[in-house]
């Protein structure tokens, strides 16, 4: 267990002593506290949000495509047996009948539900859970108004009707609109734990057929898009959607790879007048001869066969797939899977998750645990000066330091955008050494961390003066608090 979980634990456990209503309310608390973090997967319409949840939980598509809720939210969770409840607006919950190969109805008519809690026993969902979205969009106004009272509106309602994320992977296809990055926002979460991802990168810009390679160009321009929205998202990584999904949920086959690999010979022309033509095309194929180099197009019948294949090659791998790597099948699914994923962009997703992403998303859910344990000073049937003093005392704990930086950094960015705090509390948070907690270069000595730490100390100070936001107020204490650790514990090497 990290200090953070550690120093929240004793918290809950102090917080349950004030009353038997507060022992159960704690209880409550740490079910949170102790449940891996939860990830909204959000994006416009037709984002390719649906396939990048089946190509992160790696289950067969058929079992996450079980139910019709494709505009309802939906948390794809870590557990065992395999089932499905809805969650009403109410309260209620009503079980969900899941058969595999067959698509389950909803217990309930879609407007009263307010978002579905689906368990798989599924590894790959062990460290996070998946929240999908139907959908950000002017033309789904009824998806986007789901979505946005579960993640949203919900969390000032009851906790059994609302979902409560720990952070976001945002997709689009070239640049975000305004309307999504407003959304986001709105969320609650900073760029820490917003990550982006550019969807569908195997047919950006020019596509399969371009002289530049699509995931290339997709990865450079997701390194612009990334130093363009600095201070929305963490990152944004290039994710070629279709190779994801169907390398990491098993379809791939050897007889997928040998009738891929038959295509080895074909030209690409060959290949687009293979997929685009019909009838007449075929016959006049057949006429001819067929074009294809090494014997790739025939006669009609032989024509229509490679109509077939080519079609269900790109409907596994997309068109990129099926032009790049035709030499890859010829060695097998075992290989040419391999090569989906590593395309994919999964991989490099899923450990930013795991790790980074991760660790920020943990440090906004302590961050929620913290201001729900301070709202229960207002509820008239608790000890409201107990609960305060409790929460006072955990702004002191140095294991807690991060968990209020991230607090305030989210209170600051709400008022004053363009303040210099917000780099300094993003710095703070996201070091994971003093250097990098004081932008020093990694080879700095002690004796550089202790005076640059004593440097902004004094300007925080001195900032602290003058006339600013209660949020600034608030940040720079934080701030000095933090400065003031980091040169008792440089002094401490």
């Amino acid at each position: 267990m990290d200090l953070t979980s550690i120093a929240l634990n004793q918290a809950l456990d102090y917080l349950g002593t004030f009353s038997p209503a507060l022992y159960d309310e704690a209880q409550r608390i740490r079910h949170t506290l102790d449940a891996p973090p939860r990830i909204v997967v959000v994006g416009r319409l037709k984002s390719g949000k649906s396939t990048l949840v089946n190509a992160l939980i790696g289950a067969p598509v058929a079992e996450t495509a079980a139910l019709e809720a494709t505009n309802v939210v939906t948390v794809f969770q870590y557990g065992a047996p395999d089932r499905a409840e809805a969650v009403l607006l109410n309260g209620e919950r009503l079980p969900i009948t899941i058969q595999r190969g067959e698509v389950a109805a909803l217990p309930a008519p879609v407007e009263e539900i307010s978002f579905i809690h689906r368990w798989m026993p599924t590894a790959s969902i062990k460290d996070f859970s998946l929240i999908d979205t139907p959908g950000l969009a002017t033309l789904t106004v009824e998806n986007e108004q789901r979505t946005r009272r579960i993640l949203i509106d919900g969390y000032e309602q009851t906790k059994a009707m609302s979902v409560d994320a720990d952070a976001a992977v945002f997709l689009f296809d070239a640049t975000p609109r305004m309307d999504e990055v407003k959304f986001i926002k709105d969320l609650g979460f900073t760029s820490l734990n917003t990550l982006g991802v550019l969807s569908r990168a195997d047919s950006f810009g020019e596509g399969a057929l371009g002289e530049r390679d699509p995931l290339d160009h997709a990865r450079q321009h997701a390194d612009t898009l990334a130093a363009q929205l600095s201070g929305s998202v963490l990152t944004v990584i290039p994710v070629a959607g279709l190779l994801a999904e169907t390398s990491h949920t098993g379809v791939i086959t050897e007889n997928d790879a040998r009738v891929m690999a038959s295509l080895a010979e074909a030209t690409e022309f060959d290949l687009i007048d293979i997929i685009a033509s019909g009838g007449e095309a075929v016959r006049s194929g057949a006429d001819g001869g067929g074009a294809g180099a090494g014997g790739a197009v025939g006669d009609g019948a032989g024509w229509t066969q490679q109509q077939e294949i080519c079609r269900r090659v790109v409907g596994l791998i997309g068109e990129y797939g099926l032009f790049r790597a035709r030499n890859v099948a010829r060695r097998g699914a075992s290989e040419l899977n391999e090569w989906a994923t590593t395309k994919s962009g999964v991989p490099e997703l899923r450990q930013l998750l795991i790790t980074r992403f991760g660790k920020f998303a943990t440090t906004h859910r302590a961050g929620r645990i913290v201001k729900e344990i301070e709202s229960l000073a207002f509820s008239r049937q608790h000890p409201k000066d107990q609960i305060l003093n409790l929460v006072s005392t955990m702004r002191t704990d140095p294991r807690l330091i991060t968990v209020f930086l991230l607090l305030d950094l989210k209170a600051v960015q709400d008022t004053n955008p363009n303040t210099q705090l917000i780099q300094e509390l993003t710095r703070l948070i996201a070091g994971d050494t003093f250097q990098e907690k004081l932008g020093l270069p990694v080879t700095a000595s002690m004796w550089d961390v202790v005076n640059t730490a004593q440097q902004k100390l004094q300007w925080a100070h001195m900032e602290s003066l003058s006339s600013l936001t209660p949020a600034e107020d608030a940040a720079l204490v934080t701030i000095q608090r933090a400065y003031n650790d980091l040169i008792r514990m440089a002094q401490g090497q």
